[in-house]
């Protein structure tokens, strides 16, 4: 957990958690697959780590992972093309981000109405 490098408290924590009736069992902070692996088999209830550099999904699910939480990355990741998309047009006076922009076609089409 953040600020907790203690992976013994950690696993503590999380046990008490288990043990007060949590359903899933969170551990956003953890900084290796090792480390998600030693959680994961301390515990009996689903695990939800964080998604972070150097994670796979598969490595996540061969560890013992649940669940994965994606945080505040998403977000982060348009801000960071915001960010260069206005670096562009400040610095170069260019529009070039536009080729890599969804087709508004397809990004219509993800906000239809389903028939369903």
């Amino acid at each position: 957990l953040w600020g907790k490098p203690d992976l013994d408290d950690t696993i503590k924590r999380l046990q008490a958690f288990e043990k007060a009736g949590a359903d899933v069992l969170y551990a956003p902070g953890l900084g290796d697959i090792e480390m998600v692996r030693t959680v994961c088999s301390a515990l009996t209830k689903p695990v939800n780590v964080m998604a972070r550099p150097g994670f796979t999904i598969a490595d996540l699910a061969m560890a013992g992972v649940k669940r994965v939480s994606l945080g505040p990355w998403l977000t982060n990741f348009a801000f960071g093309m915001l960010e260069t998309a206005a670096r562009e047009i400040q610095q170069d006076g260019t529009f070039g981000f536009t080729r890599a922009a969804m087709p508004f076609g397809k990004l219509q089409a993800l906000f239809a109405k389903s028939s369903a």
